[in-house]
């Protein structure tokens, strides 16, 4: 596995969860990763770098990983939470968060060359998961309100840089654009949970 960051467009710090430690070098269109990388890589493995990650594979992977984390943390919430308004929209999230993905494969796939979008938690991601597995009833309510309103907001900052981001391939700008209404609508929903 290798580390992203949405950071690459000065987004707010969000890390790809990867295998064992690992320490980033950041420009603005690539993430070389030093450390730690997987045996088998060739030449990048023995030199302890990888191949730089393009925009689109980069930006494709965090909403891949974010859409994984929305689906996650939600099934939690269908378990754990009291209140009624957070377990529906939960239920919201797990199909919208689904339907995501699949129109991220398609436009990731006609992307030319084709990405293969990798849905790794985030360091960051998986903690927070971790932090909501272990709450229930209300204190879960008020974590996951609050989580959903954190990742909405770095999504929708996300989709809007990566929809005029012209090294970015065309479907997945189109992707970011098509999704930025939905997003909005999701992160006022969230808003009105956390109140």
């Amino acid at each position: 596995m290798h580390a992203v960051r949405w950071t690459m467009l000065g987004m707010a710090a969000v890390a790809l969860a990867g295998c064992g430690s690992k320490t980033e070098t950041h420009t603005s269109d690539t993430v070389i990763t030093t450390g730690n990388a997987d045996a088998g890589t060739g030449a990048a493995a023995n030199s302890g770098l990888s191949a730089p990650v393009s925009a689109g594979k980069s930006f494709a992977d965090a909403a891949a990983a974010s859409d994984a984390f929305e689906i996650a943390s939600s099934r939690l919430a269908q378990q754990q939470a009291s209140s009624a308004a957070v377990k529906k929209f939960a239920d919201g999230m797990i199909k919208a968060h689904t339907e995501s993905t699949a129109k991220l494969k398609s436009a990731a796939a006609a992307a030319s060359p084709a990405i293969t979008p990798d849905p790794a938690l985030t360091a960051a991601q998986q903690q927070k998961l971790d932090g909501l597995k272990s709450a229930n009833g209300a204190v879960f309510d008020k974590a996951y309100a609050a989580a959903q309103v954190e990742v909405h907001q770095q999504t929708l900052d996300a989709l809007k840089a990566n929809a005029s981001n012209q090294e970015v391939p065309q479907p997945l700008r189109n992707f970011a654009m098509q999704l930025i209404p939905t997003v909005t609508a999701h992160l006022n929903m969230a808003k009105s949970l956390s109140k």
